[in-house]
């Protein structure tokens, strides 16, 4: 369903009947319940502040009861520890498939490692990470909270926007498609900067949860 809308909306723009670019985040009404019962300040924010464009009777939301700073402050240490740990992974495990020629699975682990360290810094700042394996989405709305984390990707010239791009795409050409190709000085320029960006998602995760 998420995908439709997608498609739909960006249909729209290309039409030009929408000025705007629109990013649509999809939950079905048990889970964003279950949000508004676990305190989850997103999900608050959307049912206290939220334009209702259609509503179905017999279906009202939770009632919601916010985190105190110290249970919100144990998820957001609980959610670094987790997702930090789990992006260097990737990261190792792309390197290692690197060194051994495998540029593909390379790639696709960089995609990993990106997008874990965008869910890392979302979940850890926001307790909420919209649940997309779009790294560009990930990256746009961490960017919008925390600037420093635009550093980690230069959009200056042609080949840093092409190895983003690979990048992006990695996830699902780099194992499903015969035309996926990334070149060595691509690979490396990728790691480089998940590194970057690892450090700055560390910096910035370790200063809000201090």
């Amino acid at each position: 369903m998420n995908s439709g809308i997608e498609n739909e909306l960006l249909t729209q723009q290309l039409s030009r009947r929408i000025e705007t670019p629109v990013v649509p985040i999809v939950h079905d009404l048990n889970d964003v319940n279950e949000q508004l019962s676990r305190g989850r300040p997103f999900f608050i924010d959307v049912a206290k502040d939220g334009i209702v464009l259609y509503e179905k009777p017999g279906h009202p939301l939770a009632q919601p009861k916010p985190l105190t700073a110290e249970e919100a402050k144990a998820e957001a240490q609980d959610y670094f520890q987790r997702w930090f740990g789990n992006a260097r992974k990737f990261l190792e495990g792309a390197q290692f498939f690197a060194a051994n020629g495998d540029r593909n699975h390379a790639a696709f682990m960089l995609h990993q490692a990106c997008e874990n360290y965008y869910h890392c810094v979302l979940l850890t700042l926001t307790l909420y990470s919209p649940k997309s394996h779009r790294i560009k989405v990930l990256r746009s709305r961490a960017e919008d909270i925390e600037g420093r984390l635009i550093s980690a990707w230069p959009r200056d010239n042609r080949f840093s926007r092409r190895c983003f791009e690979l990048l992006s795409r990695a996830y699902v050409e780099a194992r499903y498609s015969p035309n996926y190709k990334i070149s060595s000085d691509e690979l490396e320029w990728l790691v480089e900067h998940i590194k970057q960006l690892q450090a700055i998602v560390e910096a910035v995760c370790t200063e809000r949860l201090a």
